[in-house]
């Protein structure tokens, strides 16, 4: 592979953030190692399409519970980008093993592997559920990097997982699984002087480069299809998967990053977004009406622009979702 900007390695990469992760850095050329569980599988030929693969992309089986793996995959890289985590898509019966544990475990096995590796930077993806839930802080409260999620509140108390559907409750460790993954992580960073750095986006909604729906996404496409008589007007932070991998590679590429960084964009009530997507898309069954629904996080994203970032219009987000899953022959 050739070396431009340096190789770096990529854990998930087949996922829906990991794979615009890799589409950026190979335009950016560098020399990318993607890390999959099964070398010849379907789901993951789309990245053999994207441009400059066939140069620069090498996909490498490994899993995140398989220390001598990650350690193959990582093995001569300037940086690794560790975007993979256990996401559920229904209720989880055990979260604590089937979240929590993997979640906590694999992130600990990648940055060994980075340190012995020689890493010269880790960019660990977390989420805006590690900052947010916390009883202790004042409502209305703008949350910033300070700010972490409570883990006995986490551990205790219920949550509607995807935000959007009352019908997907668990208890709140199966969110906590960032939570507990990311401060490990930068505990990881003190103990031992890697560099690592982390960023932690609000629900992702983008065009798709993968064939399969990832979570976010199915709640938009519930939004136009699933004909709600009644949703929840609840107040929402969305950001767009590119803006995500910008900020991916911000946080790589720029010398002066460090710490923890919030990534998100826009913020809406509900029934705001219906009207929007009525106005874009007027043939689909939206929601009718409203009930009254909780306030979201108010989060400070000034760290990150610090380092030069920027946003889509919420808009043009909206757009290249919808028309990536017609595309995909997900919408009609």
């Amino acid at each position: 592979m050739a070396t431009v900007n340096g190789r770096v390695c990529v854990t998930g990469a087949g996922g829906f953030l990991a794979s615009w992760v890799v589409k950026l850095l190979l335009s950016k050329d560098y020399a990318v190692g993607g890390t999959v569980r099964q070398l010849g599988d379907e789901k993951y030929a789309h990245l053999n399409k994207l441009e400059k693969a066939s140069e620069n992309l090498k996909l490498l089986k490994a899993d995140l519970l398989d220390y001598d793996s990650l350690c193959s995959a990582i093995e001569g890289c300037d940086g690794v980008f560790h975007v993979a985590s256990p996401v559920p898509s229904t209720t989880v019966p055990n979260p604590e093993v089937e979240l929590i544990e993997p979640a906590v475990k694999g992130t600990l096995n990648v940055l060994k592997a980075c340190l012995d590796a020689k890493v010269k930077r880790v960019v660990v993806v977390s989420s805006e559920a590690a900052v947010s839930f916390n009883p202790r802080l004042p409502e209305g409260q703008i949350k910033d990097e300070a700010c972490w999620s409570d883990k006995e509140y986490c551990r205790t108390t219920k949550v509607n997982v995807f935000t959007f559907y009352s019908e997907y409750v668990c208890p709140r460790t199966g969110i906590m699984s960032q939570r507990q993954a990311e401060s490990e992580a930068l505990e990881f960073a003190k103990r031992t002087g890697l560099d690592v750095v982390t960023v932690c986006p609000t629900t992702i909604w983008g065009p798709l480069l993968q064939p399969t729906i990832n979570a976010s996404s199915k709640h938009l496409i519930k939004v136009l299809t699933e004909g709600y008589e009644t949703l929840e007007n609840k107040l929402r932070n969305i950001v767009d998967v590119r803006d995500v991998a910008e900020a991916l590679l911000l946080a790589y590429e720029k010398p002066e990053a460090e710490g923890r960084y919030i990534c998100t964009a826009h913020r809406f009530r509900m029934h705001n977004l219906v009207d929007k997507l009525r106005t874009l898309y007027p043939n689909y069954n939206y929601p009718e009406s409203f009930t009254e629904g909780e306030d979201g996080a108010i989060l400070s994203i000034e760290k990150l622009q610090t380092l030069g970032w920027r946003y889509w219009p919420l808009e043009e987000t909206l757009v290249d979702s919808i028309e990536s899953y017609k595309n995909a022959g997900i919408l009609c």
